[in-house]
């Protein structure tokens, strides 16, 4: 009897270590990938980043701030620092307007075909620019054209980035009708959606696909968040 008391013991302490280790891989693995790579934020309320991407851009960017301070929208910019080296009064008046400055590295290289010390001498370049600029030290980074691997995503851990891609691809890089934009937005935005546009081209729909964009969003109950608080929203799923 008592070896049988024993053994049903046994049974159900394995069984209860086995649902508490499987419990602390499912946090542990959900907490990993929000320090690794944020895609999307999981969250039920409808809040979403418009994150603009390789600017500034002389015509483009100050296109779309006016149409941001407009609509009372702050967004976060991942800048090129070769072009805030080229347009500094530009992030200047960015940060003024309250956006926030992410990296975006300082060429448009793609970053995973680069050494480590070549990785390391374009975050160097950065951050030696946007201390310059008296800007606030982003906490996010977007490598270009979202090509990244485990190497990269780990040196910029390193440095303190959390590496940001997205979930909704506005299209306007490639310049197509307003229009267009708007419905590609449109069609892929949820709740905690991390939406991409574009401020480093000219001509581009960017600012008055925005201006549609956000009213139409608005109007549906959706609020637009910087990075940053777009975090502070972050769920653990079941």
């Amino acid at each position: 009897m008592q070896s049988r008391l024993r053994r049903n013991l046994f049974s159900i302490a394995v069984l209860v270590i086995g649902a508490a280790c499987s419990l602390l891989y499912e946090v542990t693995a959900g907490l990993e990938d929000k320090n690794q790579v944020i895609k999307s934020i999981p969250t039920a309320h409808k809040v979403v980043a418009l994150t603009i991407d390789d600017g500034p851009h002389n015509k483009t960017t100050p296109e779309l701030l006016a149409v941001l301070k407009a609509k009372q929208v702050k967004a976060t910019f991942f800048v090129l620092g070769i072009n805030a080296e080229a347009h500094p009064e530009i992030i200047v008046q960015a940060v003024g307007d309250g956006h926030e400055i992410a990296c975006h590295a300082f060429s448009h290289q793609r970053l995973n075909r680069l050494t480590q010390a070549e990785v390391n001498g374009e975050f160097d370049r950065f951050e030696s620019l946007l201390q310059k600029l008296a800007a606030p030290s982003p906490g996010f980074f977007r490598p270009p054209d979202g090509a990244y691997n485990d190497a990269l995503v780990a040196l910029a851990r390193q440095r303190g980035y959390i590496t940001v891609l997205w979930s909704v691809d506005a299209g306007d890089w490639r310049q197509p009708p307003v229009d267009t934009v708007v419905q590609n937005v449109l069609k892929q935005v949820k709740p905690g959606a991390i939406i991409l546009m574009h401020d480093g081209q000219y001509p581009l729909p960017t600012a008055q696909a925005a201006a549609i964009i956000i009213d139409k969003l608005q109007s549906q109950g959706y609020q637009f968040l910087i990075m940053s608080d777009l975090m502070r929203y972050y769920e653990e799923r079941e």
